[in-house]
Formats: C-alpha cells, sequence, structure tokens
C-alpha cells in the first residue's frame, strides 16, 4: 500500500490554520513578513495557532531576509521563547558568505532546540554543494526534513535533483524526509510521486487570491484529494 503524502501548508495567522487544517493539511509552517520569504511570528501568534488547530506546527527561526544566521544569540533566545508558547518543532537553514552551510549558527540554535524535530529550509537550494551541506548536518539531533525544489528557480528545474536525491534515501546525508515545496504545481505530482516523494509543502498554492488573502480550505483539499488519489493509484 503507497504511503500517505504529507502535506503541509504554510499559515501566517490563525484564520489561515484553521483554513489549512479544514482543508486537509498534516502540517503546517508557520511564518510572518511573505515580503521577505518568511520570518519568525510572534511568540502569542504561536500560541494563539497551538490553541486554534490540533495537527503539527513547523516554526520558522529566521529574523532576515536572505539565507544569513545574522544574531545567533538572539536566535536561540527567541528559540526558547517560542518553545515556551508551545512551539516544539521549527524550521531553519543558514549559510556562509561562500555558499557553505554556516554549521557553527546551526548548532547554536539546534542546541536551544534541545532535540526538537526541525527542517533545513530551501537554504539548500542556495547552497554552494548540496551533498556537501546534508554531510555536514547528517547527525545533527532533531534533522528530519529537508524543504527543497531541486533548484533555486523553483520545481521545475529542480525535478532531476529531487528525483536522483529521493534514489538515495538511506546513504549517508541523506536519511531525512524530502518535502518538496518552491514553485510546486498540480501537475507535478504523479512524477515526484512515482519517484519515490512523499512530502509536499505549499504556500502560494493554497491562497487563490495571493498573500493579501487567507488559506483556502477548497484550494488546500483539491491538493489533499489530489496526493490521496495518486497514492491509491500506486497502490492499484
Amino acid at each position: 500500500m503507497s504511503k500517505r503524502a504529507v502535506l503541509e501548508v504554510i499559515a501566517l495567522d490563525t484564520e489561515d490554520a484553521v483554513a489549512a487544517q479544514a482543508g486537509g493539511a498534516d502540517r503546517l509552517e508557520l511564518v510572518t513578513e511573505m515580503a521577505a520569504d518568511g520570518l519568525t511570528p510572534s511568540p502569542a501568534t504561536v500560541a494563539a495557532i497551538r490553541a486554534a488547530v490540533d495537527i503539527d506546527l513547523r516554526v520558522m527561526l529566521r529574523l532576515a531576509d536572505g539565507f544569513a544566521a545574522g544574531d545567533v544569540t538572539r536566535l536561540a533566545g527567541i528559540a526558547g521563547e517560542l518553545r515556551a508558547a508551545g512551539a516544539d518543532q521549527f524550521v531553519l537553514g543558514f549559510l556562509d558568505a561562500a555558499g557553505g552551510v554556516d554549521l557553527a549558527a546551526v548548532e547554536r540554535v539546534v542546541a536551544a532546540l534541545d532535540g526538537c524535530p526541525w527542517t533545513f529550509h530551501r537554504a539548500i537550494d542556495r547552497a554552494a554543494d548540496r551533498d556537501a551541506l546534508r554531510k555536514h548536518l547528517a547527525d545533527l539531533p532533531g534533522l528530519d526534513t529537508y524543504l527543497t525544489a531541486g533548484s533555486a528557480t523553483g520545481v521545475d528545474d529542480g525535478l532531476p535533483t529531487l528525483l536522483a536525491e529521493a534514489a538515495r534515501g538511506g546513504e549517508p546525508g541523506y536519511a531525512q524526509q524530502i518535502l518538496v515545496g518552491g514553485g510546486l504545481r498540480l501537475d507535478h505530482v504523479p512524477r515526484l510521486r512515482a519517484g519515490g516523494l512523499t512530502a509536499f509543502h505549499i504556500g502560494g498554492a493554497a491562497r487563490p487570491d495571493g498573500w493579501q488573502g487567507p488559506v483556502s480550505p477548497d484550494a488546500v483539499t483539491r491538493w489533499r484529494t489530489t496526493l490521496d488519489a495518486d497514492a491509491d493509484a500506486d497502490a492499484d
């Protein structure tokens, strides 16, 4: 039997979160400031969303646009505040000026998470060497997911990389789940599922009116239905 796909939806507030859960999302990525591609929400927002829904939440740890870590001490402190507000899963990812993983910054923030599960986000798509990044991070506690389009320009260009990395599952640095996101469309799903990919991340695709409008439960349901139908087809 084919494995049910994970559907993660970006939420900015409680309204988004409730709509995403109603549409069939399995998990939310909580952010603010999408003009900067997603920054850390306030502890109050996290607490309100945690009270409103019962699906998993992954909270962004990112202070500014770009992939530099910035003030790591502040980030570690914010992680503690978010945990106190009910967060127990996170999203982060930092690169140095040469495009390598900023391992010192990642390790410092991960230490503040104290074993909580976390996703390394699309910084991997800007890395100078994806394979090296994965191997540097392989043994960090809590890392269970990479959010990636396979390319900085999106899934259209990244499909070959996504399929190749999925085929390496279980190798050192490749044990984590691949969460496909970044220009992802419904017509990508059959090829990705056929390649063994089982986790999908949407943001704008859940918002018919763009980022100024809320998540649409109907839009999320279309994704849930497509993913489930594709899984059923694989099982036949």
